[in-house]
């Protein structure tokens, strides 16, 4: 189907949800869809009206940081009290709901000063023995981008729970929840989100964007004949093609792989992400019949050094890399990247047409 512009496509969303509860999208970067995600919400305004609860690029704006430069000491994140988003702060205890979520991602703790409108954070750290609290500390952006994501989800259950402060809310749309996180946690938040939405006896009617194949499939299978399915890409001009992925979205590893694919193309390229393609190449090689994911490393015969490759990988897959602070790849490493997975890529060739996009085309044969 094509569409003529994002408030079309967003108009055709909204129709979608009478019949089932999700829309799932699956889209590249730079395609649209945060403006898409906007569009939806203003569908819903009406004066001073809204019905639409949104996660996208926009509510990471509604936090900001004061850094304290005169003394460099108590760093805080300031909160935007104009914004609906926070309807209730002061009488809801949103400390104590976003706590528990918060846990299952990360080892800071925060308190929240609904006088000042701002977030302090804290840290217990280990010296000579003894643990120390250390307050007015300012965590990483992908330690702020989850903490971002828990009030959220502490909000929506607000939704869920039927809280007079959100009752306006009809619908929710995330838009790309996950950007800085690896291949495992975007597993544990996609099947997070699920079970919150689906456990729900009220939910709200719910769409999801995202680029990251890996969290649309598995948010494709807890959902199941509840969600309608989408890939988005841009059309002639300014029009909008939307295609059904089929019941079934990305198997794993081939999501893994796509995912893979975009980093190396990016330049992107994480030192988990050596993780990643092990693990892809785990499964080859347990369907091939081979005893050893290094089996699957088959270079040209003008570069036979399989037994160097295979170490690389080896090691690399081994480190303990941060979920918020994902280390870069040394170019020699990238190099080795690259050439692995071009190589696996060719000896083992998947569907081409699951790697078509911007800056991403299938090997030659």
């Amino acid at each position: 189907m094509t569409f003529p512009d994002l408030p079309d496509l967003a108009r055709r969303f909204r129709k979608e949800l009478d019949e089932k509860k999700f829309v799932l999208l699956y889209a590249y970067n730079a395609t649209g869809k945060t403006r898409l995600s906007v569009a939806f919400k203003d569908l819903g305004k009406q004066d001073d009206e809204r019905d639409t609860l949104y996660f996208n690029a926009f509510t990471e704006d509604l936090f900001q940081w004061d850094n304290d430069l005169k003394n460099d000491r108590e760093r805080v994140l300031k909160i935007n009290k104009h914004s609906r988003f926070f309807a209730g702060l002061e009488q809801l205890e949103m400390d104590n709901r976003i706590r528990p979520l918060l846990s299952r991602y990360a080892d800071f703790d925060f308190r929240i000063d609904t006088t000042e409108w701002e977030v302090s954070f804290s840290r217990e750290v280990e010296s000579a023995g003894a643990r120390t609290l250390v307050e007015d500390i300012k965590v990483s952006r992908g330690e702020e981008n989850i903490f971002v994501w828990c009030f959220f989800l502490a909000i929506v259950q607000l939704v869920l729970d039927g809280a007079e402060a959100y009752k306006w809310v009809k619908y929710v749309y995330i838009d790309d929840p996950i950007s800085s996180l690896d291949e495992h946690n975007a597993i544990v938040v996609a099947n997070h989100l699920a079970q919150l939405l689906l456990k729900a006896n009220n939910a709200p009617k719910t769409v999801v964007s995202s680029h990251h194949t890996l969290f649309f499939n598995v948010l494709g299978n807890e959902f199941g004949k509840k969600a309608h399915r989408h890939f988005l890409s841009k059309g002639a001009g300014e029009t909008y093609m939307l295609r059904d992925t089929g019941k079934t979205p990305f198997f794993h590893h081939v999501a893994s792989l796509r995912e893979l694919c975009e980093a190396a193309d990016s330049g992107e390229l994480r030192t988990y992400h050596f993780n990643m393609m092990r693990a892809v190449m785990e499964k080859a090689a347990s369907f091939h019949g081979y005893s050893n994911f290094a089996d699957c490393i088959q270079p040209d015969e003008d570069d036979p050094d399989k037994t160097l490759y295979a170490r690389v990988v080896n090691i690399m897959s081994h480190g303990n890399y941060s979920l918020y602070e994902p280390v870069d790849m040394m170019d020699e490493n990238k190099a080795i990247f690259r050439k692995v997975l071009s190589d696996f890529r060719k000896n083992f060739p998947f569907n081409p047409t699951l790697f078509e996009g911007p800056n991403n085309e299938a090997p030659a044969a």
